[in-house]
This record gives C-alpha cells, structure tokens and sequence, in this order.
C-alpha cells in the first residue's frame, strides 16, 4: 500500500511522524482510490473523507496579516481565548498597509505586534523581515508538503505548489482555530488539468492560469480543487507553480494542488525545520472532470477589466494606452519574475507618461535582486523599487490608481475598483508583457522590444 512516493521525514519527533502512518492504515483498508487533497484532509482527520463531507481536521500551520488578523484577535478575545493552541504554528505578517500608510494602518499592525509578543508567538515577521506572506512562508520553511494549512487571506492557496491542502477562511474561523487547532471543512470534490506541450517565448505560467480560468470562468472550478498535472508543471519551477496556485481561487477553487516531485524537494530541504510528507494522487482516483490542454497553443495572455477570465491573447489586442506598471505581488514578485522583466528593460527607458513600480517579494528577493543588479537596471530604466508590500495589488498604497488611469499589472486580480479607484482599470499580465508595456505606454508584446 503505498499512500505517497517516499515519506521524507526529516526529524525524530515521533508524535509529529504518526499522523501518516495512521493514514496509510485507514486508506490501505479502502483502498486507493484518492486524489492527494482527500489523502491530505484523511490524515488530518483521522478516517477516510467523501466527497462534499463536512469534516474537522487538524491544523498544521494558521495564517494572518495586519487587516485579517485584528478581526480574528478581537474576536479571540471575545470568545475568552487566553492562549492560542500552539504558538509556534501561529504566523503574523504585516504585508498589506506596511511600512504603515496612515494612523490607522499603524494601529492595526500595533495589534499584531502586541499580540505576537503577548503570546511569545516566534513567527511575527516586523517591517524589514517580512515579505509578501505568501511568498515569505514557503522561503521560510513555515509551510511544507502534506500540510493542512489555514490563511485569513484568499491567496494561502499559494502554498499548494508544494504539495499542501492549503485555503482561506475568514477571521472568525480563523480566531476559533487559535483556540482549538482544528477548523471544519468541506471535502471538496477535484477537478484535475492536464498540460502537455511545448511553451511559446514569453509565455510563462502566469499565462497557463489565466487562459485557463478564461476558460472556465471565475466560478468553473466554485468550492472545488484545481490539481494541475501534467508535463508542462514538472518542467515549471518553483515559483511557475506557486504562481499557477495562487490564481486557483479566480476560478472560485477552494484549494489548487501540485504534486510534489524533485522539484519540490530540492526547494525544501534545506528549509525545511519539521516534518514533511508527500503524497500523490492514485492512479484511479475520482476526479470530478479532468480536462486537458495543449499549451502550445498559448500565447501572452492579457486579462481586461473587470475579471481575471476576461483574457485576449496579446496579438488580438488594439492599443491600450496606460498610465502604470506594476511587477510583483504574491503572484508575480519571485526572483524569477524580476530576471524576466530587469532582462527586458536593461538599457531601454520606460515610457514618459508611464509609472513603473517594482516590488520584490521578500527581502531575500529584493537582496539577491541588488546583487544581481537587477535593481540598478529598474532604477536606471526610470523605475521605482518599494519594499515588499502587497499595497497597490489591493489599492491600499504605493500605487494607487486614479480616476480614468489604467494599468498593466503583474497581480492576480482586476475587479471594479481593485486598485483605487472605481473608475481605473487594471490589465492582469505576466512579468515580461508587463515590461514591454512600461516602455512603449501602451499594452505591448515582449517581441516589441526585444
């Protein structure tokens, strides 16, 4: 009976280690016949979950921020909680208004500082050691394979490109599982998609999510799991997957999936500090619908106003002047994705009615970033570089958009509104278009300027 392909187990807490061993016994007596999200939420619960059952599972890892977080202390303290389950699975990072905009932003990021030291939580990241949250806590080791892993924030999907069930929830859930360490779930049932093929220039795995939720809409994939496989993921890297993951919940997913391979493990050992566990899908597993896609066919995608399914390939689109750029996010803000666009900006200048705002994720990002002289190139190209911050991706700071402006954006959302005001319009793209647009002022092909 094999439950996963190699249990990594990188420690001797042997009270940490007999969750998968109890796994492997109550799914050898079903039989395998499981995708890894069900294998995730069975060892997290202890027996074998249906489909669409409401299930209490165990919690590995809680994570909030400095809007989330102080909804969930308050109602914490509202429900007389003293001491959270277990403080050293509780994370706390300020990524949203930091450094802090206004008086209020600073109250609230004071909340979460005096709650992480009240309850000697370690994980509480502080201006100049955060990072974009979802980016910060697979670099930090903080999320691994086989995690159950809850986040008051939409994008803790993120964390399934290392093989983790990982969902948003609300504050409320979120002060309950300080409390008792387990939240309420609904199994969900798993739609799998499969790429094969061969990927074009430019095109990167930005460009697969959003033709991919184009086609199936911003409800297709509605309180289910998007397992991508195939074997355009095991060529993508590490930050390709974290990327195909984050957007999972555009399409309305409760959680996106990838197996972990090589890659993965290449990217955890030495980060890892606790156990991990791999677990992959059975060859007979049941899957809702698996659909299956060439991406050859794929060419530079552009998502208009105002949905992320809402893409055109970059040759069908006409001139769309813009008045900003934006590279980075927790989709788009990894080392990787600078390369990218520093690569195509390198002795060009942006245009002169265009904005260009960089923002590496993490701090180990914008360093290593410095090092390589990325930083210097968007800088010299007329660029400014923020600190990691997920300010503009949501309209709170350091780019904000004005009435009528328009922009082109590495971010994964671009609803009515998303960032600033009502009547501004973002363009969700992927670094290297974001790049080329910031220099012509207008959407434009990589090929444009290359």
């Amino acid at each position: 009976m094999t439950v996963f392909s190699i249990p990594y187990i990188i420690d001797n807490k042997l009270m940490e280690a007999l969750r998968w061993p109890l796994a492997m016994w109550l799914l050898a007596r079903e039989g395998e016949m499981m995708t890894i999200t069900e294998k995730i939420l069975t060892a997290h619960c202890g027996h074998k979950v249906e489909e669409d059952e409401f299930i209490e599972v165990d919690v590995d890892l809680t994570l909030s921020n400095d809007i989330t977080a102080p909804l969930a202390i308050k109602k914490f303290r509202d429900w007389g909680g003293k001491k959270v389950f277990d403080k050293n699975r509780v994370v706390l990072v300020p990524d949203h208004f930091t450094p802090n905009k206004d008086i209020r932003s600073a109250a609230q990021c004071s909340l979460l500082r005096e709650f992480a030291r009240e309850q000697k939580i370690p994980h509480y990241f502080e201006v100049g050691r955060a990072g974009i949250e979802h980016l910060l806590l697979p670099e930090k080791g903080l999320v691994l394979p086989g995690d159950l892993i809850i986040g008051a924030d939409s994008h803790t999907c993120t964390a399934g490109a290392l093989g983790a069930f990982a969902t948003g929830v609300g504050s409320t859930d979120l002060a309950a599982c300080w409390i008792t360490g387990k939240i309420w779930l609904k199994v969900p049932s798993t739609i799998k998609f499969v790429y094969r093929g061969r990927l074009q220039s430019w095109v990167s795995a930005k460009d697969i999510i959003l033709w991919t939720i184009g086609d199936i809409g911003v409800e297709g994939a509605s309180y289910k799991t998007m397992e991508f496989s195939g074997e355009v993921i095991s060529s993508l890297s590490m930050a390709g997957r974290f990327t195909m993951c984050n957007m999972a919940v555009e399409a309305g997913a409760k959680n996106g999936i990838i197996e972990p391979d090589e890659v993965t493990f290449s990217y955890i050992r030495k980060r890892a500090k606790r156990s991990w566990c791999f677990y992959h899908s059975d060859t007979k597993a049941k899957y809702i619908e698996v659909r299956e896609y060439d991406v050859s066919k794929i060419e530079p995608q552009v998502a208009f106003p105002p949905l992320p399914s809402n893409v055109k390939g970059i040759s069908e689109i006409e001139r769309v002047n813009i008045d900003q750029v934006v590279i980075g996010s927790c989709t788009n803000g990894h080392l990787q994705d600078l390369r990218i666009a520093a690569s195509i900006l390198k002795g060009k200048k942006v245009h002169p009615e265009v904005r260009l705002i960089v923002i590496p994720a993490t701090p180990s990002i914008y360093l290593e970033a410095l090092r390589e002289g990325l930083i210097e190139i968007f800088v010299e190209t007329g660029g400014v570089v923020s600190p990691p911050t997920c300010g503009p991706c949501l309209g709170g700071h350091m780019g904000v958009l004005g009435e009528g402006e328009k922009a082109v954006s590495t971010t994964n959302r671009n609803f009515i509104g998303r960032m600033g005001h009502l009547k501004s319009e973002v363009y969700l793209t992927n670094p290297a278009v974001a790049a080329a647009s910031a220099i012509k002022g207008r959407i434009a092909s990589p090929e444009e300027v290359s």
